[in-house]
């Protein structure tokens, strides 16, 4: 798809386009990159200044064939309406296809329950505007379409979406509330994220709820949505998530399989209609069994 705009205002060309098309900033970012916009039959950067009077060439790529099946799996809806949906993740179940692994993953399923998906994640990511770990269970928001895509997207950066999780950590807080403000990236080579001044701000908020022997039930809410952030966060102050093989957190005493994370609650302002969305999801059976066995065999030590 090819498309020409004549510049009437001065401003920056990935802002320019960005308003002109309603598409993502970070999809015309790449265009730009790649060639695929031109100003006056220019490559520029993203930033470059535009003047009136310039004429700006963008030049579409056809739209990927969907190669990824759906499939008729179960997928709990708490929340759907014309524009958005919220559902509940189980753990294990990966978000969506990556390398050789195109089956059995939430996106598979959601092209099976819900029919309009946004297309701004591309083929591989349709309707996806944040994930979770395969092992973190619970609420996620999902796009139906590029408005509410690119609107909720802006609302994630801006921290105007509420994400709530339940966590069980080993070892006991010495705060009731605190505040994680620890910079994180990937470790080279590793799935692993490490704290690092190279890294992005990310920031964690925390309650305590219960403390149940040598371990602690917290709430958790995030500021920002780092990858693992959760997870690194607390292993990196020496309270690893319980059940967490890869950041230190094995436990011995109850069979759980996965980290102990669930993200329990969702709240934000409807992006198009304007009302107030709130959605909870209960504990899955393992995490309930887990604390059973713990409050069990910590109630008769104690």
């Amino acid at each position: 798809m090819e498309k020409t705009f004549k510049v009437d205002r001065e401003e920056r060309l990935d802002v320019f386009i960005t308003d002109k098309t309603q598409k993502s900033r970070s999809y015309i970012q790449k265009l730009i990159k790649n060639g695929s916009i031109t100003v006056n039959n220019k490559i520029v950067k993203p930033s470059h200044p535009l003047k009136i009077g310039d004429l700006v060439f963008m030049k579409e790529p056809e739209p990927q064939k969907l190669l990824i099946k759906s499939e008729n799996k179960p997928l709990k809806i708490v929340y759907e309406d014309q524009f958005l949906a919220i559902i509940d993740k189980i753990a294990g179940l990966t978000v969506h296809p990556v390398g050789n692994k195109i089956e059995d993953t939430l996106v598979n399923r959601l092209l099976f329950h819900i029919k309009d998906l946004s297309t701004i994640g591309g083929v591989l990511r349709p309707g996806i505007v944040h994930r979770l770990d395969k092992d973190t269970s619970g609420l996620m928001v999902i796009a139906k379409n590029e408005e509410a895509h690119i609107k909720l997207s802006e609302m994630l950066k801006e921290h105007n979406i509420k994400r709530r999780y339940i966590a069980l950590i080993k070892g006991k807080l010495k705060e009731k509330t605190g505040i994680i403000d620890l910079p994180i990236k990937r470790k080279k080579g590793e799935i692993k994220m490490t704290i690092s001044v190279f890294g992005k701000r990310a920031i964690t908020h925390y309650k305590k709820i219960e403390e149940i022997g040598p371990y602690t039930l917290i709430k958790v809410e995030l500021e920002t949505g780092r990858t693992h952030q959760i997870r690194a966060h607390f292993s990196h102050i020496g309270h690893p998530i319980v059940g967490d093989s890869v950041y230190g957190g094995k436990l011995k005493e109850a069979p759980i399989r996965r980290q102990f994370l669930h993200s329990y609650e969702i709240s934000f302002k409807h992006p198009i209609i304007g009302k107030e969305i709130k959605a909870y999801s209960m504990l899955s059976d393992d995490l309930l069994e887990t604390l059973e066995i713990l409050r069990k065999k910590w109630k008769k030590i104690g």
